[in-house]
């Protein structure tokens, strides 16, 4: 299973379903399932190369993770939304599904007791297994009580690994710490789920397996933050902050173009 966005593979769903209102993020308003003005033809972006400095920083932090060529190629057998306009509602359903993937697969990486790695791969397979589901189904789909089974069984993944780990283990869930001075904190173990973080100043942090669901990284500085064994850390978390090459990112995750080296 594809976790990572393939835009050539996809028929620009992530252009048309979301809407966005004009503000720091987007230059313009747009509706929900009206193209973007920037999306062409062929399904590319016409502005890619120079999102950010045309005002569409919101584009450069979204992340599918693998939905919209799974929709495309797979489910709907590489048709579009223009002539299967149903593609539109059963992409947001797809999307999550493909979100729990990635962190069901992320939590199986962990160093976990036998019973918890058991019941994550059953969570993994169950979940997989909707994705494969005809349109009409996956459309009806209701994600919410799989994201709070899901939810249960990451949180008790985090909390294994987070008690083995050195660190104060600090519990920061949901906290606000927008425009906080944190430089060189020993963030080692702590429970940052939902935090808000935004424009915090995390320089020289050092964040190893500290828990990182929900958390809302935009314009944190991270340059010098240790993350390489943050868990559940995603793309988008780091495409929405500010960095450069000190900062230590887990594997498969790299340093967006904007950031400075």
């Amino acid at each position: 299973m594809e976790l990572t966005a393939d835009c050539a593979r996809c028929a620009g769903l992530c252009c048309v379903v979301p809407a966005f209102a004009k503000s720091v993020d987007f230059a313009i308003d747009k509706p929900a399932r009206q193209p973007c003005p920037n999306l062409g033809g062929d399904f590319r972006c016409g502005i890619h190369r120079d999102l950010r400095q045309k005002g569409f920083r919101g584009c450069t932090v979204y992340d599918c993770f693998g939905a919209g060529q799974h929709l495309t190629q797979e489910t709907f057998g590489g048709a579009d939304w223009r002539c299967r306009p149903e593609m539109l509602s059963a992409f947001p359903v797809m999307r999550e599904l493909h979100e729990l993937l990635f962190y069901l697969t992320a939590a199986l990486e962990l160093k976990l007791p036998s019973a918890q790695r058991a019941a994550l791969e059953t969570a993994r397979a169950q979940t997989h297994e909707l994705t494969g589901v005809t349109p009409a189904d996956l459309i009806a789909l209701d994600v919410a009580p799989r994201w709070a089974a899901v939810n249960d069984l990451l949180m008790r993944a985090s909390a294994a690994v987070r008690a083995t780990a050195p660190g104060p283990r600090r519990e920061r869930r949901g906290a606000d710490l927008v425009g906080k001075d944190l430089r060189r904190t020993d963030l080692r173990a702590a429970n940052l789920r939902g935090a808000y973080l935004i424009g915090a100043d995390l320089r020289d942090a050092d964040l190893g397996w500290a828990d990182l669901i929900g958390a809302d990284l935009r314009d944190a500085d991270l340059r010098g933050a240790r993350l390489r064994t943050a868990l559940f850390l995603t793309q988008p978390q780091v495409d929405s902050a500010r960095g450069g090459h000190t900062t230590a990112l887990p594997s498969g995750l790299h340093h967006p173009a904007h950031w400075a080296n």
